[in-house]
């Protein structure tokens, strides 16, 4: 069996990306309240920040900061994959282990996780989010993307002009 070792770093910043079992599908941004419901139940029982989202239709990436001492994203995020394949209410297809743990298919196993070690790793992680709906093709500029934070990151000021402009290319 293997050994998966996650970074632990009590009341960390981390960068995470978490895909679909099908990255085919479009289950996220057609499901994406159902997405949501399962997010804020999970915030709402074990909180955290959310720096940074960007939902895609296969996948999504997000920036957390855990509260002080914390360091358990793990049970976030299985808590947020098993809310949203409740109430997605499929099954599919998926191998015998799988099976054998009761999972549904819906998710790929585990996730991609990243420590944010300072303010210049951060900005590129944000940058990351912002710029990824541009990157696979979906829209021609990051801000025409609904399912990112980008658009409460602006409201906030949080974004760089750069980034703000309508035309253009960003985030590159």
């Amino acid at each position: 069996m293997s050994d998966y070792r996650r970074a632990s770093v009590p009341g960390g910043t981390f960068f995470f990306t978490v895909a679909l079992a099908d990255r085919g599908r479009r289950d996220l941004i057609e499901h994406i309240d159902l997405l949501r419901e399962a997010y804020a139940d999970t915030a709402g029982a074990r909180p955290f920040a959310t720096e940074a989202i960007v939902v895609l239709p296969d996948h999504l990436h997000a920036i957390w900061r855990l509260p002080e001492g914390d360091s358990d994203f793990s049970t976030r995020w299985k808590e947020i994959k098993a809310g949203f394949s409740k109430r997605l209410g499929v099954r599919r297809p998926r191998s015998a282990s799988k099976q054998a743990k009761g999972e549904v298919g819906v998710w790929q196993r585990r996730f991609w996780e990243h420590v944010i070690r300072d303010r210049t790793d951060m900005a590129a992680h944000l940058a990351y989010c912002w710029g990824n709906p541009v990157k696979h093709g979906l829209v021609a500029r990051a801000v025409d993307w609904e399912a990112s934070s980008i658009h409460r990151d602006m409201r906030a000021g949080r974004v760089p002009p750069e980034w703000a402009v309508p035309d253009g290319e960003f985030g590159e």
